[in-house]
Formats: structure tokens, C-alpha cells, sequence
């Protein structure tokens, strides 16, 4: 009997486009370290912004790494502070970073309205690969944190989907188990064959994000708009 649903977040229901590459991004965040007494220039800082982020990968025994940018902005701050000062908060500067090179983010159509009617039928929580200090007050300025139970971010742990890990420690959270459980995501890899993989039954939203084809990966459903969700949930539910 299916309970629960858990959802991935960026692009499946947050709408987000975000840029890495812009030189602006640097420069703003460079301007903001210059107060907290840090002096990089901006092409140091995307130099020094990627190599650590590299690094951190490299370094991680994981099959799937995910980096920590609380702690890359740390490793800036130290290198680059001037003698004499704290530097600044790295939390506060990869927010900076983060709000520097954020150009979109909103709901998808129609996903407030179906998450709301699906709440009074099923429980809910997301598994989501990011940076928390990130996807969290993303996910709450959007208006739906609330709705769920719990919200599983791949940076809170050293590795991202489609580490089966990430699904189950949501599962044990909420005391269900895969086959309880439908995973809504709109990547083939990440969400859909690793949900699978643990057993979950699954509804792939082929959104303007994510890997739509990967070999081997193959979701029960298909929706190509998020108010089809509640249809899909009812024929898996019904096919059993």
C-alpha cells in the first residue's frame, strides 16, 4: 500500500536556473569578501572556487561525491584574509556566492496546487542533491517546506544520488518502507534508477532539467506536466 511520496526539488518542483560560469557571480562575491576583510580578485576566486571543489571530490572515497561549499568558502577566507582580521563567515559568503548567480526560481505550474491535494492522502518528504544552506531557504521562500516531513540534502551527507543511502535514511526517518513509497524526480539517473534500484516505485517529470534517457533506468510513469502527478500516483496505485 502506497503512504508516502517523496520528491526531488530542483527541477521537479522548483523551476531554478542558476550560473557557475558568470564572471559577475565572481566579482559580486568578490566585492562582499573585500568588506570582511578578504582580498581576491575575482579570477582567483572562480580559480580557487573550483579547484577546492575539485578537490573535495577527489578526496571523497564516495562512488557518488558531493562537495561542501560551507566549508570551500572556509578554506578562501583562511588563505585569502588579511593579517589581523576574522575574514567573515563562509556561510555567509557561499549565500552571497549563491544569491550572485541565482536568476530563476519558482514553482513549476500547477505543483502547489497538486502537492496540496496529494497531502491529504499521502505523506510526503524530499531526497535532494545540493548544498542545504542553499536548498533549504530556497525551498522555504517557495512556500512549501512545510509540507514535508523531512528533507534529505546530499551535502548534509558526502554523496548524492543515485547512492541508494540517500533514499533509505528518508525511509527509516519516516518508518516505511521502498515499497510504500513512490519517488517523483525528473532525472533518469539520479532519481529514477536509484529510487528503483531500492525498490520504489516511480513517476519521472520530463522537466526542462535533469537526464531524461539513461540505459537500464525506466519509470512506471511519465508526466510531462505536474498536474498529471495525481493520475500517475492513482494507475500505480490501481496496477499494484
Amino acid at each position: 500500500m502506497i503512504k508516502a511520496l517523496l520528491f526531488d526539488l530542483n527541477g521537479t518542483l522548483i523551476d531554478i536556473l542558476t550560473s557557475e560560469s558568470d564572471e559577475a557571480v565572481y566579482r559580486t562575491t568578490a566585492n562582499f569578501l573585500s568588506y570582511t576583510g578578504v582580498q581576491i580578485s575575482p579570477d582567483k576566486l572562480k580559480e580557487e572556487y573550483f579547484n577546492i571543489l575539485h578537490q573535495q571530490k577527489n578526496l571523497s572515497d564516495e562512488e557518488f561525491p558531493e562537495f561542501d561549499v560551507v566549508e570551500l568558502f572556509a578554506r578562501i577566507i583562511e588563505k585569502y584574509r588579511i593579517t589581523g582580521t576574522a575574514g567573515g563567515d563562509p556561510a555567509v559568503a557561499a549565500k552571497v556566492f549563491r544569491a550572485a548567480g541565482r536568476y530563476k526560481l519558482e514553482l513549476y505550474p500547477q505543483v502547489r496546487e497538486t502537492l496540496m491535494a496529494l497531502k491529504q492522502d499521502f505523506r510526503m518528504a524530499a531526497v535532494s542533491d545540493g548544498q542545504s544552506i542553499w536548498a533549504l531557504p530556497e525551498l522555504s521562500s517557495t512556500g512549501l517546506g512545510k509540507l514535508f516531513e523531512t528533507v534529505t540534502i546530499s551535502s548534509d551527507h558526502g554523496f548524492r544520488k543515485p547512492d541508494r543511502r540517500m533514499y533509505e535514511m528518508t525511509l527509516r526517518q519516516m518508518g516505511l518502507t521502498a515499497a510504500e513509497v513512490i519517488f517523483v524526480g525528473n532525472d533518469m539517473f539520479r532519481d529514477v534508477y536509484g529510487a528503483r534500484m531500492c525498490g520504489m516505485k516511480t513517476v519521472f517529470f520530463r522537466s526542462n532539467q535533469g537526464d531524461h534517457d539513461f540505459r537500464g533506468a525506466e519509470a512506471d510513469y511519465i508526466i510531462y506536466n505536474f498536474s498529471e502527478l495525481r493520475r500517475a500516483v492513482e494507475f500505480i496505485i490501481r496496477k499494484g
